[in-house]
C-alpha cells in the first residue's frame, strides 16, 4: 500500500513545487568551534556543537513496540474534541466517537508531518542562503533534525494511526510565502519564529495532556530538538535586525502580523468535522467555542510573542495587532525558561525509561539465577 492510499482526502498532485528565488551564498571566512570568533559567532558555534552532540536515532530512542489504540491514540478527554457537548455528540455512537478521535489525531499529526517537511526544506534553504558559515553549520544539523522528525511522524501515522490528512491550505500558504521570499532572513522568520512557535505550542499541549507513552515520547524528544532551533533563529535574527531600516523592519512586521492572524484563525481542524458531515458554518462555530482551542491559542502566542519582541520586531502596528489578539502581555513571557523545561522533560523521560528498563533487566537476571539454583 502506498502512503497515498492512507489519505482520508485526495492530497492532489504528489509533488508541490515552490519557485525558488534568491542567491546561494558561499563564505570564505573559515570558522571552527575551537577558536575565538566573537561573542555572537561563538554562541552560534556552541549551538552547532550542541546540535552535533544531541543527534539521535528515532529507531533506537523511541520504543516503537508500545501499542497504540487508533481509536484512542492520545487518551485525552472527550472535552478536547470540539464536537463534544453539541447536538451531534449526543447522537453519535461510541464507535463513531472512536473514529472521530482517530481522525483528529490523524489531522494533528499529519500537519506536524507536513510542517516538519517544510522545516527541513527551510533549514536547507538557510544552509544555501545564509551569509555566515557558522549559521550554515548549525542549519545543516537542523536539516537532519527536521528529517528525523518527519520520519517519526510519518511512521507514527502509518503504523499506529493508519490514516493521513493532506496539508492544511493555510499552513501550505504560510510555507509557500516563507520559501518564495528571496530575502535570506525570511526562512528564519517564517519557520524558526512562526511555524516552529505554532508547532511547539501544539506539541506541548498534547505532550502534557496525553496519557499514552508513545506519543508522549515522540513529542518530548522532538521538542528537545526544537528548543535549539528557536534559539538559533533568535540569535541570527536579533543581530541582523539591528542593522535594518525602519521600512525594512515594517515589511517583516507585516509578514508576522499576517502570519499570526492566519495561524490563529485558520488552523482549527475544520476538515475533520466537515469529513463527518458537519456543515462548515456549524463546524466553525463549534470549534470557536472549544475551551481547548482557546487554551491552544494562548499557548501558541506564549512561544511566538516573546520571540518576536526579542528579535526586535516590536513596532507600534505589531503591538496593536497583539493587543487586538489579546496576547500583548505575553511579550514578557520567559522564553528561555520554557525552552529549558522542554529540555528537562525529555531528559527526565529518558531517565525514567532507562531506570525502569534496568530494573526489569535486573529482575530478569535474578529470576534466571534463582531458577538455575533451583535446578541445581
Amino acid at each position: 500500500m502506498s502512503t497515498r492510499d492512507l489519505y482520508v482526502q485526495d492530497p492532489g498532485d504528489p509533488l508541490w513545487e515552490v519557485p525558488a528565488s534568491g542567491a546561494a551564498r558561499f563564505s570564505w571566512e573559515a570558522v571552527y568551534c575551537g577558536q575565538k570568533n566573537g561573542a555572537g559567532r561563538d554562541r552560534l558555534l556552541a549551538l552547532y556543537q550542541k546540535g552535533k552532540d544531541k543527534q539521535w536515532d528515532a529507531n533506537l530512542r523511541i520504543d516503537w513496540e508500545l501499542e497504540v489504540d487508533p481509536k484512542d491514540p492520545l487518551g485525552t478527554p472527550d472535552e478536547s474534541m470540539s464536537l463534544y457537548g453539541t447536538k451531534y455528540w449526543d447522537k453519535i455512537s461510541e464507535k463513531d466517537r472512536g473514529d472521530l478521535r482517530q481522525h483528529y489525531t490523524s489531522w494533528q499529526f499529519s500537519q506536524f508531518l507536513h510542517g516538519e517537511q517544510g522545516a527541513m526544506v527551510c533549514a536547507a534553504r538557510i544552509v544555501e542562503s545564509a551569509p555566515d558559515l557558522d549559521a550554515k553549520f548549525y542549519s545543516a544539523t537542523q536539516t537532519m533534525d527536521e528529517a528525523r522528525h518527519a520520519e517519526i511522524y510519518s511512521r507514527f501515522l502509518q503504523e499506529k494511526i493508519g490514516m493521513l490528512y493532506p496539508v492544511n491550505d493555510n499552513l501550505q500558504a504560510l510555507l509557500g510565502d516563507t520559501l518564495k521570499d528571496s530575502r535570506w532572513d525570511m526562512p528564519y522568520l517564517g519557520m524558526q519564529v512562526l511555524i516552529e512557535g505554532l508547532a511547539l505550542a501544539a506539541f506541548g499541549m498534547i505532550r502534557d495532556t496525553t496519557t499514552k507513552p508513545l506519543p508522549k515520547q515522540i513529542l518530548a524528544y522532538v521538542m528537545q530538538d526544537e528548543a535549539r532551533h528557536v534559539a538559533f533563529g533568535r540569535m541570527a535574527l536579533r543581530d541582523y535586525y539591528k542593522q535594518l531600516t525602519d521600512a525594512e523592519l515594517r515589511e517583516r512586521e507585516d509578514f508576522v502580523i499576517e502570519g499570526c492572524y492566519l495561524m490563529r484563525d485558520r488552523l482549527r481542524g475544520l476538515e475533520v468535522l466537515e469529513n463527518f458531515g458537519i456543515p462548515p458554518k456549524e463546524a466553525a462555530e463549534f470549534t470557536e467555542r472549544s475551551e481547548f482551542l482557546h487554551l491552544f491559542r494562548k499557548l501558541l502566542f506564549s512561544r511566538i510573542v516573546p520571540c518576536v519582541k526579542d528579535i526586535g520586531l516590536w513596532g507600534e502596528r505589531l503591538q496593536r495587532a497583539y493587543v487586538d489578539m489579546g496576547v500583548f502581555d505575553l511579550g514578557d513571557s520567559n522564553l528561555d525558561l520554557l525552552m529549558a523545561q522542554d529540555e528537562e522533560l525529555a531528559e527526565k523521560l529518558d531517565a525514567e525509561r532507562f531506570a525502569a528498563e534496568e530494573e526489569a533487566r535486573t529482575a530478569e537476571v535474578a529470576a534466571a539465577i534463582a531458577e538455575g539454583a533451583g535446578e541445581g
